[in-house]
């Protein structure tokens, strides 16, 4: 798979830093060879701020407020899709930042793929390739929409 990763000028030199640590395109082009997307697949991921996820969040799914990651799946062969990922958010809500946006990423690039955790069943299952494809990192049980709406 072929992976664009796109840096916005928003980012700070210390998130900058933890963008490059994560080396988000070796890792989705791995992940990618994992789960046989063609090789000639393409995949764009723009890493960028709090505020153009709102407003993409807004535009895309009518919510008004920031979001730490989103996924437009492409309806193409050769087209997997695109991910915006704020670096601002995956910063802030988790100790080790660079992990976060690894975990963000494989997450976006699995929504792409058709994955969904809004139920239990598909959720487990989402988890669980998570897990494989980030076989080190600490990956939490997906939340279902079911699930939120009843704490």
């Amino acid at each position: 798979m072929r992976v664009t990763v796109i840096r916005d000028s928003c980012l700070s030199p210390g998130q900058r830093r933890a963008v490059a640590d994560a080396r988000l395109g070796s890792l989705l082009r791995a992940c990618g060879d994992q789960l046989d997307v063609p090789a000639r697949a393409s995949l764009s991921v723009r890493l960028t701020c709090d505020a153009e996820l709102q407003e993409l969040n807004a535009r895309f799914l009518g919510i008004d407020a920031p979001t730490d990651v989103l996924a437009f799946p492409a309806d193409e062969r050769t087209r997997v899709g695109d991910v915006a990922i704020s670096v601002e958010r995956a910063m802030g809500q988790a100790a080790d930042g660079v992990a976060e946006l690894r975990l963000l990423a494989v997450h976006g690039l699995l929504h792409c793929l058709g994955h969904d955790h809004a139920l239990a069943e598909p959720a487990a299952a989402m988890t669980a390739a998570t897990r494989a494809l980030l076989p080190d990192a600490d990956i939490p049980e997906l939340q279902t929409a079911d699930a939120a709406g009843s704490s």
